[in-house]
């Protein structure tokens, strides 16, 4: 099955041919971990997830090599300590733990390697004083800064010129620039902030040279593909081509760069201010299921912009409960061809759950399981929701009322026409002098409960 992708670098869509199909090797940018991860930092990392799958099943699980990394080194960091008055270590070591718990929980798979920022300081050392040898980087006021003027292809990824980038760009205006688009590799640490010995004094990384480190320790000089969000394109990415090019010219850093597009909610940006703020975990306390989540996301392209709406996640929802009750104790079958061709077709999701649509329809449910398993649906670590999760409270009143008018009338015609239509559901009835008791079982639709109460 060829794999076609967008690459960023290039703008156009490209068979994709692996320098080496025996390891094939991905690069993630991850969360920088100071807060919980807000619904769009779900969206990289539930898209290159299905990416991850996508390769495994072409190459070979033990042929992919996934690298997602933890920025655990920032001013968001140390600010959030200061505000807090807890200790730097403890807040990074506590998201980091509660960024795993909630991508478990819309069923993103763990990587191969999660590396964190502070435990390669030596690596980013070692690159940095390398590009200062080569004349691509230059120490000032315990500063070191690379020159952007040395890497002839700055601003290629982007496709914006330096004018352009300095327009566009929050410049950090500072006298010991030489050129105003130079950027940090390693700045000062005062008494308070994390800081390591160097060859230019005590201090930290440049958030940049952090993933150029990262990459090129744990897939070398040259690797398949890189993937983050959109609003990682300029500067961050566009920073690490060129410091890695020139720090080893030998490789091509990311053959491949693939951007998400961000999200919304309700058609708005998704901020604080609008009210429209949500992490992952607000939503999932809310009762709305991981799968569900990951369902609505995956329901747009990956290079659209997403709008997360209630309506959405609703509608998700009875999709979700149908398919369950139609493969429930169904195994896997064959992965359906149009599932997987719309995968490979630039991860196209959307399209292929548009093919998962036609197979439910079918009566199919073992290509209905394999294929959504491709997208790490109806998957047996997601689906206790569909069961533990049904509110059935209200159709239990009301079977009792109805239970108790028929034990005066002695009709009891309307009792079992409810309890047919439960069971029918794949509900469990349970009546006894006490009450009434509805559990929802492994078959359970609640779609075919709608207009019962």
């Amino acid at each position: 099955m060829d794999i076609f992708l967008t690459n960023s670098r290039s703008r156009t869509k490209e068979r994709f041919t692996p320098l080496d199909p025996a390891n094939v090797r991905v690069y993630v940018c991850g969360p920088t971990v100071y807060d919980r991860a807000h619904l769009g930092n779900a969206r990289p990392a539930i898209v290159f997830d299905v990416l991850a799958r996508l390769l495994r099943h072409v190459y070979g699980a033990e042929h992919v090599t996934y690298v997602r990394n933890f920025t655990d080194v920032d001013d968001k960091i140390n600010a959030r300590a200061a505000e807090t008055g807890r200790d730097i270590a403890e807040i990074t070591e506590e998201t980091i733990g509660w960024y795993l718990d909630d991508m478990a929980a819309v069923g993103v798979a763990e990587p191969d390697h999660m590396p964190r920022a502070t435990r390669y300081i030596a690596q980013m050392v070692a690159m940095i004083a390398d590009l200062i040898a080569k004349g691509h980087a230059y120490e000032a006021e315990g500063h070191v800064l690379f020159a952007v003027e040395s890497y002839a292809d700055y601003g290629a990824l982007s496709g914006r010129s330096l004018e352009d980038m300095i327009a566009g760009a929050r410049v950090e205006v500072a006298p010991y620039k030489r050129n105003p688009m130079d950027f940090v590799l390693w700045k000062p640490s005062a008494a308070g902030l994390p800081g390591w010995d160097s060859p230019w004094g005590r201090g930290r990384p440049g958030w940049h040279i952090e993933c150029s480190a990262m990459a090129q320790d744990l897939l070398g000089a040259s690797f398949d593909i890189h993937g983050g969000g959109n609003d990682l394109m300029f500067p961050h990415h566009e920073n690490e081509i060129a410091q890695s090019c020139c720090a080893h010219p030998e490789g091509s850093f990311a053959k491949v760069w693939l951007h998400n597009e961000m999200l919304q909610v309700e058609g708005r940006k998704m901020s604080k201010s609008l009210g429209n703020f949500f992490t992952v975990r607000d939503l999932l306390d809310q009762g709305i299921p991981g799968e569900v989540i990951r369902f609505v996301m995956l329901s747009t392209h990956y290079r659209k912009p997403m709008d997360w709406t209630a309506e959405k996640a609703r509608e998700a929802e009875a999709v979700l409960r149908k398919w369950r009750a139609l493969t429930a104790d169904v195994a896997p079958g064959a992965l359906p061809e149009a599932v997987l061709r719309a995968v490979a077709e630039d991860l196209n999701s959307a399209g292929a759950i548009t093919e998962l649509h036609r197979l439910a329809a079918a009566g199919d449910a073992a290509g209905l399981k394999a294929g959504a398993q491709l997208l790490g649906l109806l998957t047996a670590d997601l689906g206790d929701w569909a069961v533990a999760g049904a509110d059935l409270s209200g159709l239990a009143a009301r079977l009792a009322e109805i239970r108790a008018e028929a034990m005066q009338t002695k009709d009891f015609s309307e009792v079992d026409r409810l309890k047919a239509a439960l069971v029918a559901a794949g509900v469990e009835v349970r009546m006894s002098k006490a009450g009434v008791e509805l559990v929802p079982g492994a078959g359970f639709d609640a779609s075919a409960l709608e207009g019962l109460e």
